[in-house]
């Protein structure tokens, strides 16, 4: 019946069976099929732009001009007068020479006769284009003329010579990582300030956001406690809230009129007002002032100086600017913090608890001999969380104090932001960013080991 069918079947064909490495392919390529798009978005808005930020890093670029700019020379016209009684001709190639000490050529673009008593016009070009822009000259400034016509006639441009053009930039190599690291200077000084100020700024924030969130987790993860929905909500709201609408919170409640100062007269009746965000004392200086001791006190090594700052520049502390950002940021970043814990906390099986509560074991030694050692993977991610957000703090910064006062509030994410937008210095901050890529890239690294050799 099957042959009445298919009178064409070969009745000797063997049925074809697919090798293991064929199917092993096709499992390839349906997974890079499926893989695809997610690496088309990795490769377009992650990988790409940290190639061109490395790039920017040995160049000089400006971040204005155009990266499609070549240098080109200006280009006008200029005027040639003969006071002469008989008819001069200007030949193609005639050079007349800026005024001033550079001395630059700009060539006519075609033969004129110049009549006597008269003037003409002619187009002019600049002889060496790799001038650039300095190319370009004022009304009136092509004074001379080159060669025997000079004797002749005179010459000037009525309108300016424009149009010269530098390269969008020029290859430095390392120059912007030697100027931050290594080169003394203005640039070292505020990264290195910056450095020291976001460093405070981490070994405050990180390991506080992350105590105080597990903390938080723990209790809320407790079936006992009422309204856990809650609470849950409450502590994590501040979270989702804008952080521009936060930071400008912070700076009422901490101005001279803020709640700050009026919960201090309230409470002490001689306080005096002050604006909290002026306050420029590291707090680890102010403490020290308290027992007496200060820079002019403590000896000459306080004047050291360690890659553009003194050894008193280093030990000041985070400044109450700092400080008050600081509170802000371990407040705004603790909800999520605690969600992730909490994830962590519900994934841990009730057996292990169990067991715990029939060998005698107390709620702290519960705690500590099982939830932390449980929760290390957690732990981990949550302080890497930690140290890219607090590494790259920026947003309060800005809106709270710009970076004052007096640069005690900058950070290395401000100092990209400032040389790259302020300055116009584009290859500089994008070495400032790539350092910063390092720094916390190294951070996490010990931070892992750490992590890894508690936990083993």
């Amino acid at each position: 019946m099957t042959d009445a069918l298919y009178p064409d079947k070969d009745k000797n064909k063997e049925p074809q069976y697919k090798t293991l490495a064929q199917k092993r392919m096709e499992e390839i390529i349906t997974g890079y099929t499926f893989l695809a798009p997610a690496m088309i978005v990795f490769v377009i808005f992650l990988v790409l732009p940290i190639v061109f930020a490395i790039f920017i890093s040995f160049t000089d670029w400006n971040g204005i001009t155009p990266l499609a700019q070549t240098v080109a020379g200006a280009s006008g016209q200029v005027e040639f007068t003969n006071p002469s009684g008989e008819t001069v001709t200007v030949p193609m190639g005639t050079a007349v020479i800026k005024a001033g000490e550079d001395g630059i050529r700009y060539l006519t673009q075609a033969e004129i006769q110049v009549p006597a008593n008269g003037t003409a016009i002619v187009a002019v070009v600049a002889a060496d284009i790799t001038q650039g822009k300095d190319t370009n000259a004022a009304k009136s400034l092509l004074k001379d003329i080159e060669g025997p016509l000079s004797e002749v006639l005179e010459v000037k441009n009525l309108a300016p010579i424009t149009g010269g053009l530098d390269d969008a930039f020029k290859m430095e190599g390392l120059d912007n990582y030697t100027r931050l690291l290594l080169q003394d200077g203005l640039a070292q000084k505020d990264f290195f300030t910056a450095f020291k100020n976001t460093l405070y700024f981490v070994l405050g924030v990180v390991p506080v956001q992350t105590i105080l969130a597990l903390l938080l987790a723990v209790v809320l993860n407790q079936k006992w406690l009422k309204a856990r929905g809650l609470f849950r909500t409450v502590y994590y709201f501040p979270s989702i809230t804008s952080s521009v609408v936060i930071s400008l919170i912070f700076m009422w409640m901490f101005s001279r009129s803020g709640i700050i100062n009026v919960v201090l007269s309230g409470l002490f009746p001689n306080y005096d007002p002050v604006t909290w965000l002026n306050d420029s004392n590291g707090l680890i200086h102010n403490l020290l002032g308290v027992f007496g001791i200060t820079r002019q006190t403590v000896g000459e090594w306080a004047t050291t100086r360690i890659v553009g700052l003194t050894a008193w520049d280093w030990i000041s502390g985070p400044s109450v600017t700092m400080f008050t950002i600081m509170i802000l940021n371990t407040w705004t970043t603790i909800g999520t913090l605690m969600v992730i814990f909490l994830a962590a906390l519900q994934n841990i099986s009730p057996e292990v608890y169990e067991a715990a509560q029939i060998d005698g074991a107390t709620a702290w030694q519960t705690f500590r001999r099982i939830t932390v050692p449980l929760l290390a993977p957690t732990t981990f991610f949550v302080v890497t969380l930690g140290l890219i957000g607090t590494f790259q703090v920026f947003d309060q910064v800005f809106v709270i104090s710009s970076g004052g006062p007096a640069k005690t509030t900058i950070t290395i994410a401000y100092i990209v932001y400032q040389n790259g937008f302020k300055n116009s210095e584009m290859g500089l901050a994008a070495a400032s960013a790539i350092i910063l890529f390092g720094i916390i890239f190294v951070f996490t690294m010990i931070q892992r080991r750490i992590t890894s050799e508690h936990t083993a």
